[in-house]
């Protein structure tokens, strides 16, 4: 039985993948026979984060990514890296080619989120989200690039946030008091920089896309971030979103920002279990999803 985009042979970057959205979708990849080098910070052990002013422990390692993948099947490499740290965003991408031979897919996933008004937001947590949001998918995307140009193919997936979309007017209560305007920016500027990626790029066969979910994914890393009565989606179809974007020419398939909801549905696209082994239900994207969405999910 066919379980979707074949990448045997294939090697994917993932990082932000010892846990949640990013973890799911080296699963994801791994199943559809890629190789996937899995990054992060929390190697055999989680590391703090620092949030609202104090450090937070969330669970989730890349050991324990590498054991689910490999229990499936699959082929799974960790590889620790802080993104925050300039030198080793810049190397990330040799180092993988290090460890696997090649280079075939980036998938930029790691994020950072630290909500607060912008007029009381400190100059700290403005930096790390540009750091994480902005300038680690900018750095990781030109060390791929020297690999992907020498293949003649390459498919780098930026991970975005229905956030990146304008707030609606006139404006509800959230849009007031959530601050989370200044991650929403930062997303938004990804965006733009995947579209112009993906012009510049499409002569060199390297397809440049971005993937964000519809509404919300309740992860351990965002979960206080999302209130705990608001309805979230099922992980599974932004893994298959992103299996989508790495497998066509760039000629076919490049300088979408597509919404893990919306774009399956439009195109009726077989969305599988993270380990390929089910077809999950075609599933509509719900109602309360941003009214500025496109039917087609681009």
């Amino acid at each position: 039985m066919s379980r979707g985009p074949n990448l045997n042979g294939r090697v994917a970057l993932v990082t932000g993948s010892s846990r949640g959205i990013g973890r799911a979708i080296a699963q994801r990849l791994a199943a559809a026979g890629a190789t996937v080098v899995v990054s992060g910070r929390s190697e055999v052990a989680p590391v703090a984060s620092r949030r609202y002013g104090t450090d937070h422990l969330v669970a989730g390692t890349l050991g324990e990514t590498v054991a689910l993948i490999e229990a499936a099947g699959g082929k799974a490499i960790a590889l620790a890296a802080d993104l925050e740290d300039r030198a080793a965003c810049e190397t990330l991408a040799d180092f993988a080619v290090e460890a696997a031979g090649r280079l075939d897919i980036l998938v930029n996933n790691a994020g950072f989120g630290d909500f607060a008004p912008v007029a009381e937001m400190d100059h700290s947590t403005f930096e790390r989200m540009l750091t994480h949001n902005l300038r680690a998918p900018f750095l990781l995307a030109q060390g791929a690039i020297r690999h992907m140009r020498r293949a003649n193919a390459g498919w780098i997936v930026n991970i975005g946030s229905q956030d990146a979309l304008p707030p609606a007017r006139p404006y509800p209560d959230h849009e007031k008091t959530r601050g989370y305007h200044v991650y929403a920016a930062a997303k938004a500027a990804l965006l733009r920089l995947t579209q112009g990626m993906a012009a510049e790029l499409i002569d060199a066969n390297i397809a440049v896309n971005a993937v964000s979910p519809s509404t919300a994914i309740r992860t351990p890393g965002a979960d206080a971030l999302i209130p705990a009565t608001f309805p979230t989606e099922d992980v599974a179809y932004l893994a298959e979103t992103v299996l989508a974007m790495c497998h066509l020419p760039a000629a076919e398939r490049t300088g979408l920002c597509a919404f893990s909801m919306h774009f399956p549905y439009h195109h009726d696209l077989e969305v599988r279990s993270l380990d390929g082994a089910e077809i999950l239900p075609r599933t509509a994207p719900p109602p309360w999803s941003h009214p500025a969405i496109s039917a087609s999910g681009e």
